[in-house]
């Protein structure tokens, strides 16, 4: 394959203080069947105080790494990262996650092929901590934020992640993409989704107080969503 101009592909990840499971993720995206010289991995460090940083030098030579002085959130973070990406397809993978090695290929593929698709998301399994499936989930029926590719110049037309939000960042800028486009399923369980004790959902007074926020700023959408469930 000729090496393309620009990346076809930005691998977009946020962590913070995933010492974890950093590597693996990364060890997943490294091992994928499109080209490496087709996509990259930019990997934003929120200012970690555990060894991520270190595990990230592991792998220093094969991504790009930016580091935050303080910690900024994960909104502001995708975003940095975002506005780094030098290709026209985004896709986000979270740090304590990882994915099949067809990953990038079959999305990538999906889009290329579909030009008046806006964005396309896969299935996934989900996984426990040894990485045992627990099951798997229609991306649509049970939506999560990653997982997905989005053509980069939508996201940044709908304003990219609003940064007021620690949470639910990803059903904000779902409720805003969709709003002009869609998001199509792949029914392929590409993505590997990990629940464990640490995830942000587990935090409850925090998913509380932005689950209120993100209901005020979208309340008529919640109206209408409502109102068609009633009928």
């Amino acid at each position: 394959m000729t090496k393309p101009a620009k990346p076809l592909v930005s691998v977009i990840v946020a962590v913070f203080n995933q010492e974890k499971f950093i590597g693996r993720c990364l060890r997943s995206l490294l091992h994928q069947t499109l080209p490496h010289e087709a996509y990259e991995i930019i990997v934003i460090n929120d200012a970690s105080t555990d060894r991520t940083p270190y595990a990230l030098e592991l792998f220093h030579k094969a991504i790009r790494v930016i580091h935050n002085e303080k910690n900024m959130g994960l909104p502001a973070s995708l975003n940095k990262g975002i506005r780094e990406a030098k290709s026209d397809y985004i896709i986000r993978v979270d740090s304590d996650d990882y994915v099949n090695a067809k990953t990038l290929d079959f999305l990538h593929m999906y889009l290329d092929l579909n030009e008046n698709s806006n964005a396309v998301a896969c299935d996934y399994l989900l996984v426990d901590d040894q990485e045992d499936v627990l099951g798997r989930r229609n991306c649509l029926i049970d939506p999560i934020a990653c997982g997905i590719m989005f053509r980069k110049s939508l996201l940044f037309e709908i304003g990219l992640y609003d940064e007021t939000f620690r949470c639910n960042e990803e059903r904000d800028l779902r409720i805003r993409f969709e709003k002009k486009y869609k998001i199509d399923r792949l029914e392929l369980p590409l993505y590997r989704y990990r629940r464990h004790e640490k995830n942000m959902t587990n935090n409850v007074a925090s998913m509380k107080f932005h689950d209120d926020l993100l209901m005020k700023k979208h309340s008529l959408f919640f109206s209408q969503e409502n109102n068609a469930t009633a009928y």
